[in-house]
């Protein structure tokens, strides 16, 4: 059993990285892409990526956080509360935005957030100068949009498994809506909270057409 678990953990961990570390000595081809050689710039020119790195640092965390924050209660209507048939159509419009590229539903995004969208509605009611593309809040806005799915399942999922007698006793037992929310369902519904938080901070750290069209590339 070794052979095999050695051998996986090769291909899909260890030649990755090391060609990641290649690719990382190597050159940038004229037309883009990667020509073979053998130079330390991509090193050099780390210092004058760091203010986009610490960006995607500080961007990725709150993006998730604005995730599970607004994923939990669509999840948790889906799960408890939504009738089977409503359940099901709900379902199907969180899935949807993933049938089409996100190259164009970020494109949406940036004719709604350009001049000519929200900012142009503002000045209709007085609100000059709104600037919101090239800005950190477009940028968390498309993240939250392109990713909000991959949280809302995890923990659909994780809610849709909670024993409903375990509310019914909380209340039995006297705990109000608040208490049983938090002593009853949170705890039990923590392994998707957590799932979905990973999924979305990891894909989010590589993340890189949202800020490259709603954040300037910044």
């Amino acid at each position: 059993m070794v052979g095999p678990a050695a051998f996986f953990f090769t291909l899909l961990l260890i030649l990755p990285l090391v060609v990641v570390v290649v690719y990382s000595f190597g050159e940038r081809a004229p037309a883009g892409g990667y020509q073979a050689g053998f130079t330390f710039d991509n090193y050099l020119n780390l210092p004058a990526r760091g203010k986009a790195f610490l960006n995607t640092l500080t961007l990725a965390p709150i993006g998730t956080l604005l995730c599970v924050l607004i994923a939990y209660p669509l999840a948790y209507f889906l799960a408890v509360k939504a009738s089977p048939r409503r359940r099901m159509l709900l379902l199907v419009l969180v899935i949807v935005p993933f049938w089409t590229s996100q190259l164009l539903r970020i494109y949406a995004w940036l004719m709604i957030l350009g001049n000519q969208g929200l900012p142009r509605l503002f000045s209709l009611v007085g609100i000059e100068d709104l600037r919101i593309v090239n800005t950190p809040a477009a940028v968390l806005i498309g993240m939250v949009y392109g990713y909000l799915p991959l949280m809302v399942l995890p923990i659909y999922v994780s809610l849709e498994k909670l024993d409903l007698r375990l509310l019914e006793a909380s209340a039995d037992l006297g705990a109000n809506g608040w208490r049983t929310f938090r002593q009853v369902t949170l705890p039990l519904s923590l392994p998707g909270v957590a799932t979905g938080s990973m999924l979305v901070f990891i894909l989010l750290m590589g993340e890189f057409i949202i800020p490259a069209l709603l954040g300037g590339g910044k």
